[in-house]
């Protein structure tokens, strides 16, 4: 697939998100329902109905690819998926239910074990994050797109977002190494957008989620010339057993 393709299908994405960003908020505005899946997280209705929302557009733009979403038991017995579609439709359930604004939309496509194409939207934050190729990785702002690889850093020192304000030893070594001065927690996928935007330099997690929670921001990212691999420096893909993520290194430009 090539970058006029993967441009087109991302395009042809973002209204369809648009969409069921809103329905997002209307849904919880007018109450959620709730449930406890067997794993033991929250799912509301708002999470199926931005699910059907987003696979069905997808499955009408790209009828052969297979899609793999949180909320769904589809595909994901299967082995050795190479080209496929990640989908989170809601990341940061509990900020979803409990009227936080952090939670995201996400969509990945993956080509090759590796992500092409990344969709992220923040509702409640009214940010929208894409990118399908390399330099082109963008955020729209009251209808423009601004493009991540031009931005610049108006800040002094290195900083961090992380998934908790009480760092494991491992995660504040690897701070220490990379000279990071602060801190600070955030949830869901929009860490990935923060630092794809080089508003923050690194986030560092063991392993820990699913590949879905990940793949839209590894592609924004990466396609803004930051870089994400494991503890070892070795490459993030995708399609592994049970889609389980491995540990990660999230590194903006600024820091390449």
């Amino acid at each position: 697939m090539n970058i006029e393709e993967t441009k087109n299908i991302t395009l042809s994405l973002i209204d369809t998100f648009k969409k069921a960003s809103q329905i997002a908020l209307d849904l919880r505005k007018a109450g959620l329902i709730k449930e406890i899946k067997s794993d033991n997280t929250p799912v509301s209705n708002g999470d199926i109905e931005v699910n059907k929302i987003l696979t069905k557009k997808i499955h009408k733009i790209t009828p052969n690819i297979p899609i793999v979403s949180e909320e769904s038991s589809s595909h994901k017995t299967d082995n050795n998926l190479k080209d496929f579609w990640l989908i989170d439709p809601i990341d940061g359930t509990k900020d979803y239910i409990n009227n936080r604004d952090e939670f995201t939309l996400n969509a990945a496509l993956i080509l090759g074990k590796k992500p092409v194409i990344g969709i992220i939207t923040a509702p409640a934050k009214k940010r929208f994050f894409y990118s399908y190729g390399f330099s082109n990785s963008y955020e729209l702002t009251d209808g423009h797109k601004v493009s991540l690889i031009n931005k610049t850093k108006n800040y002094e020192g290195l900083t961090s977002v992380s998934y908790s304000n009480e760092l494991k030893p491992e995660i504040l070594e690897i701070h220490k190494k990379y000279k990071i001065a602060s801190h600070q927690k955030m949830k869901s996928s929009l860490k990935f957008c923060v630092v794809a935007a080089g508003e923050f330099d690194m986030y560092v997690a063991e392993p820990r989620a699913c590949e879905w929670d990940i793949a839209a921001g590894h592609a924004i990212l990466e396609h803004a010339g930051g870089k994400l691999t494991d503890f070892n420096n070795n490459e993030v893909l995708y399609g592994k057993p049970e889609f389980k993520n491995p540990s990660l290194i999230l590194r903006s430009k600024n820091m390449l």
